[in-house]
């Protein structure tokens, strides 16, 4: 069965956040090691003042290397203040981006050559910046889920 992903483009601004910082290959990112974040994230989210949207976690990609990447696990802050322990803030710039939904059922594979391909056949070209994509994931649903659902928004440029 062929998988559809409709696509949009959104602008986002500019927005402060605060969470963990995880740095590794990506055969540690296929092998679960993002997934140790993302339910610390869950955990501590209390811990973090001046949440914005405490039902979103964000998966913030960073900085793609030849071995790997940067992936933050944070939600948006109104304004930073009191950080806690081993967490870390970010400042993600204003960006346009590709944005699709990934649904229960779907590969997440193809969710991603979908959104890919749209953006070349619009006409769009991926932002060469520091962040590569972002996700936003229910924050109560299991990092460990085998069929999750998110959102995924790639940066990009005319």
């Amino acid at each position: 069965m062929e998988q559809k992903n409709d696509s949009m483009i959104v602008a986002r601004e500019a927005f402060q956040a605060v969470g963990l910082k995880w740095e590794g290959t990506f055969a540690g990112a296929g092998a679960g090691e993002i997934r140790v974040i993302h339910t610390e994230m869950q955990k501590r989210v209390q811990e973090i003042k001046h949440v914005l949207n405490p039902d979103k976690l964000l998966g913030l990609s960073y900085h793609m290397t030849d071995t790997g990447f940067t992936h933050y696990a944070v939600v948006a802050v109104e304004q930073i203040e009191d950080i806690p322990d081993g967490m870390v803030t970010i400042e993600v710039p204003s960006l346009t981006y590709a944005k699709c939904e990934h649904t229960k059922g779907q590969s997440i594979d193809k969710s991603y050559n979908n959104i890919y391909a749209w953006i070349e056949q619009e006409g769009y070209k991926v932002h060469q910046g520091d962040v590569t994509h972002f996700e936003e994931y229910p924050m109560q649903q299991d990092p460990y889920d085998q069929d999750p659902e998110f959102t995924i928004l790639i940066p990009i440029e005319k």
